[in-house]
C-alpha cells in the first residue's frame, strides 16, 4: 500500500468502524437499561477502541505516541 494520507485512512477504517459500533452498542445498552456492569464494560470497550484509533493515526502521521510494548 502507498503511504499516502488516503492509504493510511483506508487502512485504519475497519478499526474506526469497530469503535463506532462499540460506542453505538454502549449507548443502546444504556438507553435500554442494561445492568450497570454490562454498560460499563461496553463503555470501556468503546473508549479503548477510540484510543487505539487515535494512537494508530498519530503513529501513521509521524506524531508522538507512547512506546509500543
Amino acid at each position: 500500500m502507498k503511504r499516502t494520507l488516503q492509504g493510511m485512512i483506508d487502512a485504519g477504517e475497519p478499526l474506526m468502524q469497530q469503535a463506532i459500533d462499540a460506542m453505538r452498542s454502549y449507548h443502546e445498552a444504556e438507553a435500554a437499561g442494561y445492568p450497570t456492569d454490562e454498560v460499563e464494560r461496553l463503555r470501556v470497550l468503546a473508549e479503548s477502541l477510540f484510543q487505539a484509533v487515535s494512537e494508530y493515526q498519530l503513529r501513521e502521521l509521524g506524531g508522538f505516541t507512547n512506546t509500543l510494548h
